[in-house]
């Protein structure tokens, strides 16, 4: 027979006795409760607040939390609030004890900490509901045991921006999990992680609140503590328990990363804009919600300023019988296409931010993923295994060994002679959505200071050797490193002032020698073969050459047959210079109406060279013309930081301000692909994209923006997302600038900067091939302040 609850109540005062402690009173007057609710029919529940605990009332209470199992309380609630004297692995200790009788745990706002959060996650708990509103912890990464949890709250936990790969694992029966003003918003990590969700009905990273024409919500504005998973009317029903609302057949959780420690996103909250929310909705839901079709957002570009934007929402739509407002929102939410993605990407799912997901939404989904999303490279509709597509090509090449060498080798219907090489990139890019980032280590030995780490601030890969990189430095220093094994091959030191190298070109027909560029001016050619690793025996202008300086200066770039050269600044003139003699050829002057960033010859035509200005034009030259009149000029909506040619110069990509990126024909200039990348509406965003795999794809990426994106070259859809995250307090990691890897395929690096004035900055190499959980060494990055950070490729 089941103890009640006074004999329980009775043997809480045999403990205190024994361990010489008084009765706590919030414990009395929860068994007061749990008696009451029992009298009056009620589910007998027993709530245990932890705030009003001391580490002095552990020992008695954990006596009784070991008896409740056989006691006629049906379900045990605990609480914290902001602040709590009891010792975190007392609280979680209790909550142990308390076993399949614990039901809901809030721990909101709560003050134990991340070793806390730590612990839990590594232990498990069986609770049914997990409330951790605000708090602060950076990723998901459960590994303990939660079969019972069936509705998870991370709302208002600003620091989270991802999620471990298997953070979700063990929560088969997940049902509800609410992240609403978060940090997340890598759409292809989150929806990896989300997949292990076998039982994930409703997910909600934003609240969508239903208005009447009185203005009065239908559901909660989430400013009190309720967590309400229906906002809408036209959403599912739960039914609450005190704080935290829950199915009675679900299950949750969520824990603090135990390597990583909290980040402080506060001064980096992107102004989002509701019309841009709006239009990721646009499920032109049948019934009210295509009321949206009938509202005219003009007024979104004559809000007062000191109106929010879901207040300008709420005005637009008030001649309509329904009004819905956007609260909360996850930088996830301003993603493009995110509901439809969402969708497609969870097939299980019943409702998102509140709103249900119907047949037609479905439909729409899919049709819209296919048309903007890249599902796996090179158009593979389904994902491989290594060994299959191995063992395809072996029994391909046991098939094709006994024909003559006069027969031309043959590839089965439809496929080309990198059919084997592109389903194996496929297989491992799909195999997971967390890529190996690993950060260039080069230590300052060679330059006679142990201690000195070099502050990268532009670099390129060697065209003809793949394990040679050569970066310049905010000091003005050039290094030339093996970045497969990390060593130093040439180091040359900054003479004279202190500079910034904005431009570096490597010479093509002459391996060891690259053209140098700093920020003052200094234009040189070193030889490498004349410089080496270390400072000590070196021997200033021994194979260098010393062009006439080009003032401030921000490109390079040498032509194909290593004869020219051109330099760009900040003016809106180039210099041509002749790399055997040294000479200065020309300046050609008032090429643009603003400062030229970038110059860039063509990869096959010695002469032929464009040009991208902030005056929102980029043209193309041909020196065989005398470049006074360009072959075609071609503009972008804003000023343009960079250009390239495609590696067979089918193709110019430029790079416009804030996300403007576009493939435009090389031949006239003509668009080929926008690739409608989100902008921020940030005019300091400068954006730089360069060709990766060839001219298969593209990788973009900004300065106020810590994310790179990967697009096909041919269609623009677009294959992933890259977000990069600096380790520590405070951190925020950006992209200063960007390469493809000339001989790996889906392997890049991007100078990492950052926010922090006294931190350097970092070269951080990406492999898609690798995932995180193959790297050899723990990512680690450094922080930067961003200094010119529109200058230069």
């Amino acid at each position: 027979m089941a103890t009640d609850i006074h004999t329980l109540e009775q043997r809480y005062f045999d403990s205190c006795r024994r361990h010489d402690v008084l009765p706590n009173p919030a414990i009395l007057s929860g068994f007061f409760k749990a008696d009451v609710r029992k009298s009056q029919n009620e589910p007998c529940t027993l709530e245990i607040i932890l705030e009003y605990l001391k580490d002095i009332d552990f020992q008695p209470l954990l006596e009784v939390c070991m008896q409740i199992g056989a006691t006629e309380i049906e379900a045990v609630d605990v609480r914290s609030g902001t602040s709590c004297m009891l010792t975190g692995e007392f609280a979680l200790s209790l909550m142990h004890a308390i076993d399949q009788k614990l039901r809901v745990v809030d721990l909101h706002d709560s003050s134990f900490g991340k070793d806390f959060i730590r612990n839990l996650s590594q232990r498990g708990l069986m609770c049914e509901v997990l409330n951790l509103r605000s708090s602060r912890f950076r990723k998901l990464n459960m590994i303990g045991e939660f079969k019972r949890i069936h509705t998870l709250n991370l709302d208002y936990s600003t620091s989270l921006t991802s999620f471990k790969e298997d953070c979700f694992s063990c929560m088969p029966n997940l049902i509800c999990l609410s992240m609403c003003e978060t940090r997340v918003g890598n759409l292809w990590t989150t929806i990896a992680a989300l997949s292990k969700l076998p039982s994930l009905a409703e997910l909600r990273f934003q609240n969508w609140l239903c208005c009447d024409d009185t203005g009065n919500s239908s559901g909660s504005s989430d400013q009190d503590d309720k967590t309400d998973f229906s906002q809408l009317n036209i959403c599912s029903s739960f039914g609450a328990y005190g704080n935290v609302v829950i199915n009675p057949d679900s299950q949750i959780l969520a824990e603090d990363s135990s390597d990583d420690s909290e980040v402080d996103f506060s001064s980096q909250h992107r102004e989002y804009d509701y019309l841009e929310l709006l239009s990721n909705l646009v499920p032109r839901l049948d019934g009210e919600i295509d009321l949206w079709n009938e509202v005219s957002f003009d007024a979104f570009s004559n809000q007062n300023e000191e109106e929010s934007s879901a207040g300008v929402l709420a005005r637009c739509t008030a001649d309509v019988s329904l009004k819905y407002i956007s609260c909360h929102a996850s930088p996830i939410c301003f993603e493009k296409h995110y509901r439809d993605y969402m969708i497609a990407s969870l097939p299980k799912l019943k409702f998102l931010d509140n709103l249900p997901i119907r047949k037609v939404d479905r439909e729409r989904a899919t049709i819209t993923y296919s048309q903007y999303f890249e599902h796996l490279p090179y158009g593979r509709k389904h994902k491989e295994s290594v060994v299959s597509i191995l063992q395809q090509r072996e029994i391909k090449a046991s098939q094709t060994r006994g024909k003559t060498s006069r027969q031309k080798t043959s590839y089965p219907s439809g496929m080309s002679q990198y059919f084997y090489t592109r389903s194996l990139c496929a297989a491992k890019v799909g195999s997971s959505a967390w890529p190996c980032l690993h950060t260039l280590t080069v230590s300052g030995n060679h330059t006679g200071d142990e201690n000195r780490s070099f502050r990268p601030r532009q670099f390129e890969y060697h065209p003809s050797i793949s394990c040679l990189m050569v970066f310049g430095t905010l000091d003005g220093e050039i290094v030339v490193v093996n970045h497969e094994n990390e060593n130093i091959v040439s180091y040359i030191p900054s003479f004279g002032a202190m500079n910034s190298v904005l431009g570096l070109c490597w010479l093509k027909k002459y391996p060891s020698k690259l053209i140098a560029g700093s920020d003052n001016g200094s234009l040189k050619l070193y030889d490498i073969r004349h410089m080496p690793p270390s400072i000590r025996g070196m021997h200033y202008g021994a194979g260098t050459v010393t062009f006439d300086e080009f003032d401030q200066l921000t490109s390079v770039h040498v032509n194909s047959t290593d004869e020219l050269f051109l330099a760009s600044g900040y003016s809106k003139n180039i210099a041509l210079y002749d790399i055997n003699s040294g000479r200065r050829l020309q300046v050609f002057a008032d090429m643009h109406k603003e400062h030229i960033n970038v110059v860039k010859f063509s990869n096959h035509s010695p002469s032929i060279f464009a040009t991208s200005s902030f005056d929102q034009d980029v043209k193309l030259w041909d020196l065989r013309q005398k470049p006074i009149q360009p072959c075609y000029t071609a503009s972008s909506s804003k000023g343009n930081v960079m250009v390239c040619f495609s590696p067979d110069d089918h193709y110019l990509l430029v790079s416009a301000v804030d996300n403007e990126v576009r493939q435009l024909l090389a031949v006239d200039g003509r668009v080929h692909l926008n690739f409608g990348i989100t902008a921020t509406g940030s005019s300091q965003n400068y954006t730089r994209s360069y060709y990766l795999n060839g001219r298969d794809y593209i990788v973009s990426g900004s300065c106020d923006e810590h994310v790179v994106r990967i697009c096909c070259a041919q269609t623009g859809r677009r294959l992933r997302d890259i977000s990069l995250e600096g380790k520590g307090s405070g951190t925020s990691m950006f992209v200063q600038s960007l390469r493809g890897d000339p001989f790996r395929d889906f392997n890049m690096s991007i100078l990492a900067a950052y926010t922090r004035p006294s931190s350097k900055s970092e070269i951080v190499k990406v492999n898609l091939l690798a995932s995180t959980d193959h790297c050899d060494k723990e990512c680690s990055h450094g922080q930067h302040s961003r200094p010119s950070r529109s200058m230069g490729g």
